[in-house]
């Protein structure tokens, strides 16, 4: 019989794959439940001090896919300066990892970001064992002590109960820089939006366009649930600030049909409330089986037209501010290598819809990106 082989076991080859625990040591920690910390991202914090993407009790019904998943923290932001040369997080989970296409440190973990120059530079991710629902990890240890403008990004696909910020016992911790620009970028979508799969928070396509423009992020993707529901246009039109509402949910519709009824519906109900908010409708991208069958084309081209035409209409109709944008062509000519599954993009794949949204986004915002 061959002689039976062992496990591999990488951490044991390479020094850079294995997991270094955080070492022990005095540290101060402090809750982003608190000022100076900024919780961004999630439109319902100030007022209730949850870390979760809709109201702990929503005005109007909603289902229970849906409320399960606004525990998930996508687009949860934490924003702060120090000084510590020293900076850690403690954290407790919902629920333990357990995708089988998207990396733990996507959908459990949080990463870094650092301002240098007006440029927001990523620092590291936290690293822990994924069977665990707890966990601490190290995102600097050896840095000069000078202040510093942070970004913390929460997970994409985990619920968060508890998180502590560590650093050290005779570091400064004061608020962010505020933003350049006032109001809140609302996109409501599907899996694509909350982030599905990327590798890690920050890549996530609404995170990435959260460090190209100068004001707050709201991430209302809801996994396989984006299906445009009435009470959702309810809820989402109480948000106070908006910039604009981006809808990037044709990838949960069903069908052109569907899309037919409750985009126009959707629209309407924003629009009671704000009249001259921007809106975009974004069509969704290319997915790779369309090149193998003509009728997965057939059905997002019939989808996109609807789209296309109920923006058209409202134009004619007097609606100065809104857009339509087509995603199909996002991720290149090369769409298929962009995804981890044909349908959910990788880094790459967000990176490039970030890209391809920039300009659009500008517009929208009338921001200048020059």
């Amino acid at each position: 019989m061959p002689e039976e082989k062992k496990a591999l076991r990488i951490d044991e080859l390479d020094a850079n794959m294995s997991l270094e625990l955080p070492q022990t040591g005095d540290t101060k920690w402090l809750s982003p439940l608190h000022a100076p910390f900024h919780i961004a991202g999630l439109a319902w914090f100030e007022e209730e001090g949850v870390y979760r993407r809709l109201p702990k009790s929503p005005a109007h019904k909603i289902s229970n896919a849906v409320e399960e998943l606004a525990n998930c923290t996508a687009g949860g932001q934490i924003r702060f300066q120090t000084n510590s040369a020293v900076l850690k997080i403690r954290v407790k989970l919902q629920g333990a990892a357990n995708m089988y296409h998207m990396p733990a440190t996507g959908q459990c973990g949080f990463d870094c970001y650092i301002e240098s120059e007006g440029k927001w530079l990523y620092y590291s991710t936290t690293t822990y064992d994924h069977t665990k629902t707890e966990y601490e990890s190290v995102f600097f240890d050896a840095l000069e002590k000078q202040n510093r403008n942070i970004i913390i990004n929460f997970p994409l696909y985990q619920g968060v109960l508890d998180v502590e910020i560590g650093v050290e016992p005779n570091a400064e911790v004061i608020a962010p820089i505020p933003y350049k620009h006032a109001g809140r970028a609302i996109f409501y979508g599907t899996s694509i939006t909350q982030g599905g799969c990327a590798c890690r928070p920050g890549m996530a396509y609404t995170n990435i366009l959260s460090r190209k423009f100068p004001l707050e992020f709201i991430n209302l993707g809801f996994s396989g649930s984006g299906l445009g529901e009435p009470e959702l246009a309810e809820i989402i039109a109480t948000i106070p600030d908006p910039a604009c509402l981006v809808l990037d949910y044709e990838a949960n519709c069903l069908n052109a049909e569907r899309m037919g009824i409750t985009l126009p519906e959707f629209i309407n109900i924003y629009r009671r409330v704000h009249p001259e908010v921007p809106i975009l409708v974004l069509s969704k991208i290319k997915y790779a089986r369309e090149q193998f069958f003509e009728e997965a084309m057939k059905a997002r081209l019939a989808m996109k037209q609807v789209q296309e035409e109920t923006v058209a209409q409202r134009q004619r109709q007097g609606d100065r501010n809104i857009y339509f944008y087509d995603g199909s062509e996002l991720l290149g000519e090369d769409f298929e290598e962009c995804t981890v599954d044909g349908v959910h993009p990788t880094d790459l794949g967000f990176l490039r819809m970030a890209e391809g949204l920039t300009p659009v986004m500008a517009q929208v915002l009338g921001i200048n990106q020059a």
